[in-house]
């Protein structure tokens, strides 16, 4: 076994490598770009090496620099995580070349499985069942149109070198192939430098499910059983389960056997995942599956098959790339009770999902049952625009899938993640969610039941009575008048400074919510306070601890919350959401608010692909006008109303930050 590895990767993916590599005595090796100086990962490692700047194209994607660091650092071996260069022919190469130890499989292998079209030629050849489409080369425009019009709609388009939903488009209708095309094609091109894409026949009642294989170099391969991972978002896995629900155990098996052929036909070694279209349409059954790509690294959601078999496979890897054998015959894998993993992005659902970046200024967790967390991040670290917005992963592993489910729900609802807005409360409502409960899922099922699994932020009196509480209490300890102990309940009526002078009186205290302003009016009641909200008045005590815990009653329930303070007003997080509510400032009349329309704003930092208006011309509410490119993923920007363009301030290829005026109206249109 080499006695030192560099991870040639950051975030969650490079933080979980180090912990195996650490448990097996090996010197880990961090690699890292300006924007990551200080991250989780850089701090976890024995050593790092800066590597550049941030974006990752002049750092992370840069063979020259990573091959450097590991001769500088004295790295036996380099693990690749995922993304980034784990699937890079050329980098497997280097590392061959300049002798060291690549932990993937060889060159060759990543090569034949790299171009979708060429993987799919070859699986044909193997015997390995595949989506009908085109796999060709010809790319022209109006010959794929007319392929995907032989093919049949609805269509897929794919990129040919691409993975994780970039470059992949649904196409319903023959009017949207050539617009959809050249979205992929651009997408594609800006994320794996390959434009090409390929047309597939796209199953009606869809189900992701994959197959995680793992061979040696003595000419051994295994299947450690499936993984559904239909729950998609653009395309891209949000919750993964371990195994697929209601499989049938003569499916498993064809699918193993389908999945450890097509590695042996490539001549692969180490961890690689077989990814299936299954048609869900008639229940899962073991002639309706096709092979869709093979990733030749390890994914994203291995977790939840470590739990239902008992291993490590970053350990498998590191084991079989120095040489050994694989650990376990295929008779001798288990698969023991049902695991899921969620994946918590710094995103905003009620927003179509747009990246969130800042300063994570609270992450907590209780402990639970048989979960697991996999954190690339820790509080007080920023989420960058430069890389994913994936802040981590929970994982959860029970008897059942019904048992795993509640625990994970359970646990998700008590976390507190504040700073950038999550889509934490949007995973707490899938896995409540009836239909998901009941396994009832393909790939739309997000897209179908989108309304209802999108977090409405509204008020409640919990929230009312836990922000009265954190406000007072912060107020009072600010104030060196106040005596207040806050580890105990205690009465904000008790201290004695200006907040309370006259005794049993009521105040209104102002805040904005949403972009508009509330007042709540309190009033002292013995040890607690009363107040009113939604036409009823409400009870509240508690106390707020030194980390920002809330613990309140209200209304005779006692309820937990998490607050943050900062000079603009606080964070109170509760049951998975985060709320934001500003303390106006009493010199400004004017309330700053989201529902302008005089000009479209860029929400965050990132590139214009694509202007679709120009100045003059009249554009109908929810019309797209800018596409912008940021954190790998496009974003197209509609008209917030009927409105006329005055002018244009960007164009195709401009670097903005958030908040820059992209575009700027003049009236509402007519009509």
């Amino acid at each position: 076994m080499f006695k030192s590895l560099l991870i040639a990767n950051r975030g969650e993916i490079a933080v979980r490598v180090m912990r195996t590599a650490r448990d097996m005595g090996i010197r880990t090796i961090a690699v890292y770009s300006d924007a990551d100086a200080n991250a989780l990962h850089v701090r976890e490692a024995d050593d790092a090496v800066h590597i550049g700047p941030s974006p990752a194209k002049e750092s992370y994607l840069v063979i020259d620099k990573i091959i450097a660091a590991a001769k500088r650092s004295g790295a036996e071996a380099i693990h690749p995580g995922y993304g980034f260069l784990s699937e890079n022919v050329a980098f497997a190469e280097a590392c061959e070349e300049a002798g060291i130890i690549f932990v993937g499989p060889p060159a060759s292998a990543i090569k034949a499985m790299g171009l979708k079209d060429a993987a799919k030629q070859l699986m044909e050849k193997a015997g390995v069942p595949v989506v009908p489409g085109y796999h060709g080369n010809e790319q022209d425009a109006h010959f794929l149109e007319g392929e995907a019009q032989k093919i049949g709609y609805p269509v897929l388009i794919k990129a040919v070198a691409g993975g994780g939903g970039k470059g992949m488009r649904r196409v319903d209708d023959p009017s949207e192939f050539a617009k959809a095309l050249a979205s992929a094609q651009r997408e594609a091109g800006s994320a794996f430098g390959d434009e090409r894409v390929l047309v597939e026949k796209y199953v009606s009642r869809p189900r992701h499910i994959e197959i995680q294989v793992f061979a040696d170099a003595h000419g051994d391969a295994v299947y450690l059983h499936e993984r559904d991972c239909s729950l998609q978002r653009r395309h891209q896995k949000v919750i993964e389960e371990a195994p697929a629900p209601d499989m049938p155990p003569e499916m498993r098996k064809a699918m193993g056997e389908a999945a450890v052929t097509a590695a042996k036909a490539i001549g692969y070694r180490g961890a690689g995942t077989i990814e299936f279209i299954a048609d869900a349409s008639k229940g899962l059954q073991a002639d309706a599956f096709w092979f869709m790509e093979m990733n030749t690294r390890l994914q994203v959601e291995h977790p939840v098959t470590e739990a239902i078999t008992g291993t490590d496979l970053v350990e498998w890897q590191l084991r079989v790339a120095a040489g050994e054998p694989l650990p376990l015959a295929q008779e001798d894998i288990p698969l023991d009770g049902h695991a899921v993993e969620v994946r918590l992005y710094a995103e905003d659902p009620a927003r179509s999902f747009f990246p969130s970046t800042g300063r994570l200024t609270r992450l907590r967790a209780m402990e639970g049952e048989d979960i697991r967390t996999d954190m690339g991040v820790e509080e007080g670290d920023d989420v960058s625009m430069f890389y994913d917005p994936m802040i981590g992963k929970i994982i959860a592993h029970a008897d059942t899938r019904d048992i795993a489910l509640a625990r994970l729900r359970r646990f998700l609802l008590g976390m507190e993640v504040a700073g950038p807005k999550t889509n934490l409360a949007f995973l707490a409502n899938v896995l409540g969610h009836e239909a998901f409960q009941k396994a009832d899922i393909d790939t739309g099922f997000i897209d179908t039941h989108l309304e209802t699994l999108v977090p409405e932020v509204s008020l409640s009196a919990d929230v009312v009575g836990a922000l009265l509480i954190g406000h007072v209490l912060t107020r009072a300890r600010a104030s060196r008048a106040a005596q207040v102990k806050t580890s105990e309940p205690w009465s904000p009526w008790a201290a004695t400074d200006e907040w309370v002078l006259g005794g049993h009186r009521s105040e209104t205290m102002n805040f904005t919510f949403d972009d508009e302003a509330i007042s709540l009016a309190a009033t002292p009641q013995g040890e607690a306070m009363r107040f009113t909200f939604g036409g009823e008045g409400h009870t509240a005590s508690g106390s707020l601890d030194d980390e920002g815990d809330i613990s309140a009653v209200i209304d005779g329930r006692r309820i937990l919350a998490g607050l943050v303070v900062d000079d603009r007003g606080y964070t109170l997080v509760h049951k998975g959401v985060a709320y934001r509510f500003g303390l106006p400032d009493p010199l400004d009349v004017d309330v700053a608010s989201d529902s302008d329309v005089s000009s479209l704003k860029a929400p965050m930092p990132g590139k214009v692909v694509h202007v679709l208006a120009e100045a003059g011309a009249k554009v109908a509410k929810g019309a797209p006008i800018i596409v912008m490119e940021a954190m790998k993923m496009e974003q197209t920007l509609a008209a917030p109303a009927d409105v006329v363009i005055a002018s244009v301030n960007v164009a195709a290829g401009d670097q903005v930050e958030a908040g820059a005026a992209l575009v700027v109206f003049e009236v509402k249109a007519d009509g």
